[in-house]
């Protein structure tokens, strides 16, 4: 097994990060339909061109609300996609580790880890959300019914940024055709648009299933 360490744009940080086979349960969130389902509602989202940035900031998606006592939303994935994960008394995760199916990498510290939104917020606004109120984003932003969130390394989320299919793919190959599926149905749910592009890619991504 190689051990490699990370590299960060600002600082080192603390967590082990490690290649080849995981030690921990890979992050599974609700929801992924089957192919065929996938196909279904993918075929489902109309196709539109992608709408305007103007007005768009990310504090229109209040995100990391409260979900029960201490614990927020940020902090409920990561106890959800982690292995033997222990928190303290404000909900923070102290221990156990993470493994990213974006990229194959298992983390031991918190603080390694993103919570990404597999339809970036600024996705969402042009797709739609736009015209949402703010209470309905703030529920977009915060789905735990769905394949919405899911916890893998900061550094490949940041890469990713809010980015498309058409123009960003996790690393691993063989986890497209999952993140396809999350994707579409995150989009259906939500009743979000599609460009031509992405449409495309999905559907690319889709057949490696």
């Amino acid at each position: 097994m190689l051990s490699v360490v990370k590299a960060a744009s600002s600082s080192l940080l603390a967590g082990a990060l490690v290649l080849g086979l995981a030690t921990s349960a890979a992050a599974t969130p609700p929801g992924i339909p089957g192919t065929a389902t996938a196909q279904a509602e993918l075929a489902a989202l109309a196709v539109a061109g992608e709408g305007s940035m103007t007005g768009y900031s990310r504090d229109k998606f209040p995100h990391w609300s409260t979900v029960s006592g201490a614990c927020n939303t940020r902090e409920t994935v990561l106890k959800r996609d982690g292995t033997n994960v222990v928190t303290d008394s404000s909900c923070a995760a102290t221990s156990g580790s993470w493994y990213s199916p974006y990229d194959g990498a298992t983390w031991r510290a918190a603080s390694d880890v993103d919570i990404d939104h597999v339809v970036p917020l600024a996705e969402a606004w042009r797709s739609g959300a736009a015209a949402w109120g703010t209470a309905r984003r703030e529920s977009f932003a915060n789905d735990l019914g769905g394949p919405q969130l899911i916890a893998v390394t900061d550094n490949v989320n940041q890469a990713k940024g809010d980015q498309d299919p058409a123009s960003w793919k996790p690393p691993l190959t063989s986890y497209w055709c999952t993140y396809a599926k999350m994707w579409v149905r995150t989009k259906y749910r939500w009743g979000l648009t599609a460009d031509a592009a992405e449409k495309s890619a999905l559907q690319s991504m889709l057949g490696r299933c």
